[in-house]
């Protein structure tokens, strides 16, 4: 009896650190080099009173393209230098129900990214001042693609 209970200890125990270790290694990267994300209401204001667009980034959570944009595409010096100089970058989970302002109005993460047509992650929007998508693609693109994107 003893026996059982030091084994069922020992085993239970192992298991604790197993979960501990594995989980404590889940947590997203950050980038050194990615975009410094802005909350749509302000890059709204910004865009405005700039000549920018505002480039919209819309993922999901648990979506691997979306993570490879992140981790592949947005850190890239040659995309950094067109995103900084032409774009105000914005970054919305498209599956959240996370309350943003948009053209003054409450609304949900997931509802503003339908209303822009992006259901399918990740969706890359160029919109301007007002609100009105100016360009749109679906789907991962590479270094070389997603400067194309953002050339107009």
């Amino acid at each position: 009896m003893q026996k059982k209970v030091i084994i069922i200890a020992v085993i239970g125990a192992f298991l604790g650190i197993f979960l501990y270790y594995s989980l404590a290694n889940v947590k997203p990267t950050v980038n050194d080099n990615s975009p410094d994300w802005i909350p749509i209401e302000e890059a709204q204001q910004m865009a405005a009173t700039s000549d920018k667009l505002i480039f919209v980034d819309v993922f999901e959570i648990g979506c691997k393209y979306c993570r490879a944009m992140d981790r592949e595409v947005f850190p890239d010096s040659t995309v950094r230098q067109v995103l900084d100089a032409n774009y105000i970058p914005v970054r919305i989970d498209g599956n959240s129900e996370e309350q943003i302002t948009f053209n003054g109005e409450q609304v949900t993460s997931k509802a503003f990214a339908q209303s822009k047509g992006a259901y399918v992650f990740p969706t890359s929007l160029i919109l301007d001042d007002q609100g009105n998508v100016i360009k749109k693609k679906t789907g991962y693109m590479g270094v070389d693609e997603f400067r194309q994107f953002l050339y107009q």
